[in-house]
């Protein structure tokens, strides 16, 4: 059995049908923040304790608001994850990080060190951050 990796999202009021998504990947959603809050542009909360991955929806943050919780996001060495707030577009970004179903990279957390690593479900390479 994979662990179940944790996210915290951030951007929009309502996330629809992502959560149904994400536990299809084994993702589970350990907080959810709007981004409206204006303090968020200046200074990001601290990100909380057992994130694995950071998911940005991008048509509902500011510049700003995606800049402090990236720079968080690189400084504890958590993954980001950016795309837009709908099914499709999370999938497509899921394929395309390494969070796929069937990719090597969610039962070896060792691979991830490595810069590209192959994924067979899409038969390419992955890039990794």
């Amino acid at each position: 059995m994979q662990s179940q990796v944790s996210a915290l999202i951030v951007g929009a009021d309502r996330l629809g049908n992502i959560p149904d998504l994400l536990r299809d990947h084994n993702i589970a959603i350990r907080h959810h923040i709007s981004g409206r809050d204006p303090a968020h542009q200046k200074k990001a909360p601290p990100l909380p304790s057992g994130t694995d991955l950071v998911i940005l929806l991008t048509d509902f943050l500011g510049h700003n608001v995606m800049k402090t919780f990236r720079l968080a996001a690189q400084r504890a060495g958590i993954r980001v994850l950016a795309c837009r707030r709908s099914v499709c577009s999370m999938q497509q970004a899921l394929d395309q990080c390494g969070y796929c179903r069937t990719c090597p990279l969610r039962e070896d957390d060792a691979a991830r060190s490595a810069a590209r690593v192959p994924c067979k479900r899409r038969g390419g390479l992955v890039l990794q951050s």
